[in-house]
């Protein structure tokens, strides 16, 4: 079977969008820069495997604590 730059390059694209997507998704609970997250997420799926690993870093990594949660505590 053979597979042409075409296909390849459609694939990246939308796995590209679609990681993009997710690491904003992540990168609002995860970072203080939730499009800087998303846009490094976009870039870095240009070789899949890499988008992949970086979409793992940002699962593994803590939640921000809220700002309002620490406030309610501290009343």
């Amino acid at each position: 079977m053979n597979i042409d730059a075409t296909l390849y390059g459609q694939f990246v694209i939308i796995f590209a969008l679609v990681m993009a997507a997710l690491c904003y998704y992540l990168g609002r609970r995860k970072t203080q820069n939730p499009v800087l997250a998303g846009l490094l997420g976009a870039v870095l799926s240009l070789l899949p495997l890499f988008g992949l690993v970086y979409l793992m870093v940002l699962l593994f990594k803590k939640d921000l604590s809220s700002t309002s949660a620490s406030k309610l505590d501290a009343v």
